[in-house]
């Protein structure tokens, strides 16, 4: 059985709440959520990489990741654009987090949009759950989708963050 990953925690105080910061061993990120949404965080880490084949110890600002996203939350927008990710996922998934990273910022796009971008224009419903499964949220930006017709939707840390983010990146 091959050893448990290595996986690190920090936190960070935001101006709309604590985010907890997972990377693995080589300074990759590998998670990234709310405190207040910790358990599903942990739960997403456990079926993406199995209970018990991970370990999580807590590091400070491993692999630069938490200095990163100070400065974002500072207004350095560009500071998460090139951040390492690594995760597991179907390949579908993967195809729809990579598609996430490539909506500049300062912009939005629709379910729809996202579906199109991915090459299956039909599978918007498909896209949207993707996208909400996505465990490294704001780096891969899943609150840039928002409805077809432009209302916020479907954000795991709530639409508060999610309108917050926007302004912050100068999308609203």
């Amino acid at each position: 059985m091959p050893e448990p990953l290595d996986f690190r925690i920090d936190r960070l105080a935001t101006p709309v709440g604590e985010l907890v910061i997972v990377a693995d061993a080589a300074g990759r990120l590998r998670a990234i959520d709310w405190t207040d949404h910790e358990a599903r965080m942990r739960r997403l880490l456990d079926r993406h990489y199995g209970t018990g084949h991970y370990s999580m110890s807590a590091a400070r600002d491993p692999g630069g990741l938490t200095k990163a996203m100070r400065m974002y939350f500072e207004g350095d927008i560009a500071a998460i654009d090139t951040l390492p990710v690594e995760t597991t996922g179907t390949s579908f998934q993967r195809s729809v987090w990579q598609t996430l990273r490539s909506i500049r910022r300062g912009t939005t796009i629709s379910y729809a949009e996202l579906a199109r971008r991915i090459g299956n224009p039909r599978a918007v419903r498909a896209a949207g759950l993707a996208n909400g499964q996505n465990p490294i949220g704001i780096v891969v930006p899943c609150h840039r989708v928002i409805g077809s017709n432009g209302t916020l939707t479907g954000y795991g840390g709530g639409l508060p963050r999610k309108k917050w983010l926007l302004e912050h990146e100068g999308a609203l």
